[in-house]
């Protein structure tokens, strides 16, 4: 346990959650400013780095901005202090203030952006909307003394190794005898320098997702008695688990997509929502997407749904979707993904917990204002 966490600490716990690797290609995640190697005791989750969450940021002596959008998604040649942006990069910069974007991978991830968007509706039956990713898996093969076999076996397991389906832990064990020669250099667990040793062994294999395989090497050095481990790692042909964008499920029970409408209005706190379809078109089944969406259309309808959640959607998208048979409910892009930030603040401060040792060495909270641009009259 460490008594306090650095920024990259509390990213790698970040990382957990929404690995890097499910964003999106080009996709612009990761550090924003500053730096990962600075100690924190404060850090907000916020949708944007906006300029008024940078200021509260600095009045609140935050070391630490998660984002969901970049700050610097788009390219800049220039950084005016005049502006609200270039004033806010300034302040940053000034206070030592990091930030760090976790986007289309947090999308992705399980438990992200589009699985909150989806329990908020009250969505069952929740499934992918589409694929983007499918994890790279391993199988590791160690050879262990027996007396060190269970520990070995739950070190590795919990560090993410032997995942099939819901089941974890997963893995073969075969007795054999193993045999070495320590040199005379060596300090051997088991043996003498010089004389050559046999040991009950056994055989242990699992698998390995990609995403975890620095981890369980780790672990497994970590538990394993020999100074030097014997394992191998194969590829592995079978797809690993399948991660994408936006989620489609069934209403508990069916509604007019008017009745829709007003539900996700009230569920999300809009004073006024917009929708594409006949009022009285029966909804059962829906599609969600936080953030731009209406590229998705054609999966949505093709995944059963009468309608699709999303935002930023174009006269001719909306129209297009329409005419093709799916309704198009438009939030906006702010109210979807606002609140995913609560949820992953409060697990980064179980995790942050968990690997200091000390409830609240770490304060991880939702940053405390609104970033949505627009207003309603």
């Amino acid at each position: 346990m460490k008594e306090s966490l650095t920024a990259g600490d509390v990213v790698r716990l970040l990382d957990e959650l929404a690995p890097p690797a499910l964003a999106l290609p080009n996709d612009k995640i990761g550090l924003q400013v500053g730096s990962l190697d600075k100690p924190v005791s404060r850090v907000w989750v916020a949708l944007e780095a906006s300029p008024d969450v940078v200021a509260a940021a600095v009045q609140n002596d935050v070391q630490l901005i998660l984002t969901h959008h970049a700050l610097l998604f788009r390219p800049i040649s220039v950084l005016d202090t005049r502006t609200r942006r270039g004033r806010a990069i300034q302040q940053l910069l000034a206070a030592d203030i990091t930030v760090y974007s976790a986007h289309t991978n947090l999308d992705v991830a399980p438990g992200g952006v589009n699985d909150v968007i989806a329990e908020k509706i009250g969505l069952t039956d929740v499934e992918l909307l589409d694929v983007t990713y499918r994890e790279t898996l391993h199988k590791l093969v160690v050879y262990v003394p027996v007396s060190h076999l269970a520990s070995l076996r739950k070190n590795i397991g919990d560090a993410g190794a032997g995942a099939i389906g819901n089941y974890s832990h997963c893995t073969f064990a075969a007795p054999g005898t193993g045999t070495f020669l320590p040199g005379d250099k060596t300090s051997p667990f088991i043996g003498t320098p010089g004389v050559l040793e046999q040991v009950e062994e056994a055989r242990l294999e699992t698998i390995v997702p990609d995403s975890r395989l620095d981890h369980v090497l780790a672990a497994m050095l970590a538990a394993h008695p020999y100074e030097e481990v014997a394992y191998d790692l194969y590829a592995v042909e079978q797809p690993g688990p399948a991660y994408g964008i936006g989620r489609v499920g069934n209403l508990p029970a069916g509604m007019t997509l008017a009745q829709f409408a007003n539900h996700i209005r009230e569920t999300f706190g809009l004073r006024h929502i917009r929708y594409a379809g006949d009022d009285d078109l029966r909804v059962e089944r829906v599609a969600v997407l936080g953030g731009s969406g209406s590229k998705w259309a054609a999966k949505s309808l093709a995944k059963g749904a009468q309608v699709l959640v999303t935002a930023d959607v174009g006269h001719h998208d909306a129209g297009d979707a329409w005419q093709d048979g799916l309704a198009i409910v438009d939030a906006t892009h702010a109210a979807l993904e606002q609140p995913v930030c609560e949820v992953l603040a409060d697990r980064l401060q179980k995790m942050a917990d968990a690997r200091t040792g000390t409830p609240g060495a770490v304060e991880i909270v939702a940053a405390p204002l609104d970033v949505d641009p627009f207003r309603w009259t």
